[in-house]
């Protein structure tokens, strides 16, 4: 039983979980307006991607072109790519870890924590 008889206030855990879906969807919304911006070669190929992952935007120096390998290239923007998507990773855990810890450590499920 709970001292002095009363209920947990539902009212009060109602409003508390509100505040942090809330929370969450604005993180994830800035999360979503974020540029991020990864590179490889030297800066040769960099990648944008938004906090949340999508690819927005690439630019390749010409000097990166050698139409007789195009592999070394591809290799290039998929290198600057992935280094996107990791500083993108590491902005995910700054801006939504915080709200993972206040939804008792374990995040949801469903939810990337």
């Amino acid at each position: 039983m709970i001292p002095g008889g009363g209920q947990p206030d539902m009212q009060q855990l109602l409003q508390q979980a509100q505040k942090m879906q809330q929370d969450l969807a604005a993180a994830q919304q800035e999360l979503g307006e974020t540029p991020v911006e990864g590179s490889a070669g030297g800066g040769l190929v960099k990648a944008t991607v938004t906090g949340s992952g999508e690819l927005t935007g690439l630019v390749i120096d010409p000097k990166a072109v050698d139409p007789e390998d195009t592999e070394t290239l591809a290799d290039l923007v998929v290198a600057a790519v992935r280094d996107a998507n990791s500083a993108a990773q590491e902005l995910q855990q700054e801006k939504l870890g915080p709200l993972a810890q206040g939804l008792g450590g374990g995040g949801l499920p469903g939810l990337p924590f």
